[in-house]
This record gives structure tokens, sequence and C-alpha cells, in this order.
């Protein structure tokens, strides 16, 4: 019930941000099935260092503005009118690029998708960020994982970590009151 709720929440932030051609229909992210979950499978596991002297969590934006790390990422939610969304009732998945992994996109790109005529385009990546549910990395399983944008990006499961299209997860498992973070090295861009 509470999963289908995000989904409506989700689906109503979108349909107010006037997003055309976003599926009304949202497919919940790959699991693992616990019972054939390889034993030498592991998974990035390295909670975030939050400020002490929090006794509660706070929400996915909340959270991120808190790590200092993520100055960029909130300037862009702020941009696209995204940070209501995020600090709505979720449950949301969120990879978060760090300020480092929008400093390492091509010049003058950021400040391009910043500029007002470009907010649809700035919507569409961001959201490409953002899974419904709350999933946690142990639940992650390699495949493909449909994102609030309408796209499914490609997670991979390794030994190594795990990667979200083109980025790893540098941190997982940064708890949220409304959901979770995952940082990541690399914007990921919709196909």
């Amino acid at each position: 019930m509470k999963a289908q709720n995000s989904l409506t929440v989700v689906k109503k932030a979108i349909a107010i941000l006037g997003l055309v051609g976003v599926s009304a229909s949202f497919g919940l992210p790959a699991v693992a099935n616990f019972s054939q979950k390889s034993s030498t499978q592991r998974v990035v596991n390295q909670p975030l260092q939050i400020a002490d002297g929090h006794s509660k969590s706070q929400d996915i934006v909340a959270t991120a503005v808190e790590a200092g790390q993520f100055n960029t990422l909130a300037a862009a939610l702020k941009a696209a009118g995204l940070v209501e969304v995020l600090q709505g009732e979720g449950p949301f998945t969120v990879f978060a690029p760090t300020d480092e992994a929008f400093a390492a996109l091509p010049k003058g790109t950021l400040e391009k998708l910043l500029l007002p005529e470009n907010k649809d385009k700035l919507v569409q990546i961001l959201t490409y960020h953002v899974v419904p549910g709350k999933v946690m990395s142990g639940d992650l399983e390699s495949g493909k994982v449909k994102t609030v944008e309408g796209s499914k990006v490609n997670v991979k499961v390794s030994d190594a970590g795990v990667k979200v299209g083109n980025a790893k997860v540098v941190k997982a498992d940064v708890p949220a009151s409304n959901g979770v973070i995952h940082v990541i090295d690399t914007v990921i861009l919709p196909e």
C-alpha cells in the first residue's frame, strides 16, 4: 500500500510538472531474490557520514544538502522545480551525483541545463536518477530498472561494487525519512 501511495505522489508530481511522454505507470525496481543470490556477490555499503546531533531522519533533499557534497544537485533540483517532489512522502531511491560528478560534465553543460528554457531537459536528467520505492543496496541485482523519468537504467552488481549506467556507487544506503540515497561518481544521462 505504501509503495502504491509513493507511485501516486510521483505520478501527480510529474503531471503537475507537465512532463510529456513519461509513462503513466512505473515498474518496480529490480530486487534480488535472496535465496538465489550468490554468496560471492558484494554490494557497496558505506553509509554517508552526516553531522552528529540529529535524532530524526530528514527527507532526501535535506539529507543531501546537509552532507555538503551535493550543492550542485540541490541547485539543479531547485531550478527544475523538483525540491518539493523529493521532499514528499515517497519512498524514493535517489542515485545522487556529487558536486565533482557535475563538475566533470563537459564545460558549459551544467550552466546551459540550469537556464529556464532548458528546464524540461533538466527535469528529464534529474528524474532519470530517481527510482520509485526504497531500494537498499542489498536489494539491488543486475538488470534494467525503470526510473521516474520513464526509461530504464542498467544496474550492474558485481564483486567490484554497484554501477548504475556508467556511474559507480561510491556510498550506499544513506537513509532519509522518505527513502534512500546512493551516492554516485558520474551524472547519468537517459539514452
